[in-house]
């Protein structure tokens, strides 16, 4: 259509956005789908942090704030930074968001220049190059395979960069694999990021309080502080915090990139919603107690998914340190043939057909940069996850 925008040609809607509403549309229409598409948890927003948004609306705190966030929201995330990550950020350092995502975009739409670079690793979220096309960059994936835990290594880093190269992204806890980066594996990395003054590094810590098993969590300016001043450290509420549909993401860096980001911001969406601020006010200094209560729950379920997957015909599940989603490889379905005939050509066939046969809705693995593999949401109830599981093993046992 020629009225649209040829910026549009550069990016692809949304994957997982799509898997979630076919399932919600077959829902509609009267099948029996389990949909494990969906990133988010299924745990409610505690109640203290609602009752915050309560007060705050009872208090008429309803009208415009700075467009970067309410003093009372900065201090609270700077108070988190130092006391969760050893980071000082000031106020004029930090900037709230419409989620985690505006602020990403922002940091991108406010540095990027044609021809730029940005390494992503892959398996990556969905958005990461999207964003990057948008704003007129050239994403350049870099394969991180199930061998070496789906991290990015260094020697691939090395290699990856080059004189156009502005910015890398990294995601740990990782979504899609759950993956999660050591201090020391962080250390390698940002030992050769030290040696490329002009690249910056932009860490998505969405999933920072999702680890389990003794896993301790670390972020790249904490680990090297020699890159203190060229990182934009973003986060949010919404996972740890059970808070998606509230949409505050925030992030911390150097003052004149967060002086760019909130411009971008101030002629696109202004400020984040009032409310959602207030509540978050409450989250982060509010009680932390329910985390580690919900962290338990997850990894129950990972061990349940993970255990269950591995026991079907065609699939190998690695096992994640943290995030809620596995990322099991389905190479060994490919060539075969479904129950309605189909054969199963790619991770798309496998996930289109998984979805047609039993109702399962899962994400395929080539639209995070890396297949063929699929990737769960385990952020829905244990009943839920083992009916799934066995659909996929019965669906897995059917191909011929």
């Amino acid at each position: 259509m020629p009225f649209l925008s040829a910026a549009l040609d550069r990016v692809k809607p949304s994957a997982t956005i799509a898997v979630t509403d076919k399932a919600r549309e077959l829902k509609a229409a009267g099948r029996n789908v389990i949909g494990l598409g969906a990133g988010e948890p299924d745990f409610d927003t505690p109640a203290n942090i609602k009752l915050a948004a309560i007060h705050a609306i009872e208090a008429g705190k309803t009208k415009y704030t700075a467009v970067d966030g309410i003093p009372e929201l900065k201090q609270a995330i700077s108070a988190k930074f130092q006391r969760e990550n050893g980071l000082s950020y000031k106020p004029n350092q930090i900037i709230v968001g419409t989620g985690g995502k505006q602020v990403l975009y922002n940091a991108l739409m406010a540095t990027i220049n044609p021809g730029d670079e940005v390494i992503i690793p892959a398996p990556y979220w969905v958005s990461y190059p999207e964003m990057v096309a948008l704003a007129g960059g050239e994403a350049v994936p870099v394969v991180c395979t199930a061998a070496h835990g789906f991290k990015l290594q260094p020697d691939a880093l090395e290699k990856a960069i080059t004189a156009r190269t502005k910015w890398i992204i990294l995601c740990s806890p990782s979504n899609p694999t759950g993956a999660a980066y050591t201090r020391g594996e962080l250390k390698a990395i940002t030992d050769v990021l030290v040696k490329h003054p002009d690249v910056w590094v932009m860490t998505d810590d969405m999933y920072e309080h999702l680890v389990y098993d003794d896993f301790v969590f670390t972020t790249p300016a904490q680990v090297e502080p020699k890159l203190y001043d060229r990182t934009l450290t973003v986060n949010g509420v919404s996972k740890a915090y059970c808070m998606t549909g509230w949409r505050i993401g925030y992030g911390g860096g150097p003052s004149e990139l967060i002086k760019a980001m909130a411009t971008i911001q101030s002629q696109s969406t202004s400020n984040p919603c009032s409310i959602s601020q207030w509540a978050s006010v409450e989250a982060l200094n509010g009680p932390q107690d329910f985390i580690p209560v919900n962290n338990k729950a997850f990894k129950e379920r990972r061990d349940l998914v993970v255990a269950m997957l591995n026991q079907a015909k065609g699939i190998d599940c690695p096992r994640p340190q943290g995030a809620f989603y596995v990322y099991p490889s389905c190479a060994g379905t490919i060539g075969k043939t479904s129950p309605s005939g189909k054969v199963i050509a790619d991770d798309q066939d496998f996930v289109t057909e998984l979805l047609e046969n039993e109702g399962v809705a899962v994400v395929q693995g080539s639209a995070f940069g890396l297949g063929p593999a699929f990737r769960i949401s385990y952020a829905a109830k244990n009943s839920d996850l083992d009916d799934a599981c066995k659909r996929i093993q019965r669906f897995c046992g059917n191909l011929r």
